[in-house]
């Protein structure tokens, strides 16, 4: 039973390796441009292993991009938890808008966005799936979260998803269009405190 559980374990090891590999040289050259031979050369295990794990290249793509998905978690419950205080509501919005921005235009997620955006006529369905397992479910929640203040009295919507559509746009627009024509995110953490309060300011002109 030990030797099996140690077997499990090193099982396991090498496909969060070749994971980790899969995802640093599909970041830096592409889903054309990488080849199982790279990943199994930086995970450091043979080329049988990975494909022992993985079935083909295109399966270990499929995992890698909907398993970023679950790091949206942490993010999605964070729309969920805004106090209703409708003295403190700008503050809270804001400090929301912040850890919003921040999430998303950390270098990772900006380098996979742009990776599934190449990649969408070729993987139209995993593109698809992808956004709506993280950004469509973020907005969902959001939608959801507006609603509720709105029924409390503190905004005033008619569409709780236009509405967080309307935030998320005031909020992304400017660093992520920057971003994804340049390759790399390019504002800093000032930056990106700008638009979080400039944009919640503006939202709250709109639906407060």
């Amino acid at each position: 039973m030990e030797k099996e559980l140690m077997m499990d374990s090193r099982s396991v090891r090498k496909h969060e390796a070749i994971r980790e590999a899969a995802t640093s040289v599909f970041l830096d050259k592409g889903y054309s441009g990488t080849s199982m031979d790279d990943i199994a050369k930086l995970a450091a295990v043979s080329k049988q292993t990975v494909y022992k794990h993985f079935e083909d290249k295109e399966k270990l793509f499929a995992e890698i991009v909907l398993a970023t998905t679950d790091r949206l978690d942490t993010t999605i419950d964070l729309l969920t938890d805004i106090p209703t205080d409708a003295s403190n509501l700008e503050e809270n919005l804001t400090r929301l808008a912040r850890q919003f921005l921040t999430t998303l235009t950390h270098p990772q997620v900006i380098q996979l966005r742009r990776l599934i955006i190449a990649n969408a006529d070729v993987f139209p369905d995993l593109g698809a799936e992808w956004y709506e397992r993280g950004f469509e479910r973020g907005l969902a929640t959001l939608a959801a979260t507006f609603q509720r203040l709105a029924d409390q009295g503190l905004l005033r919507i008619d569409d709780a998803l236009l509405a967080a559509n309307h935030f998320s746009g005031l909020l992304l627009w400017i660093p992520v269009s920057k971003a994804m024509f340049t390759g790399r995110p390019q504002d800093t953490q000032a930056d990106l405190d700008r638009y979080a309060a400039a944009g919640t300011r503006v939202f709250l002109a709109a639906y407060r």
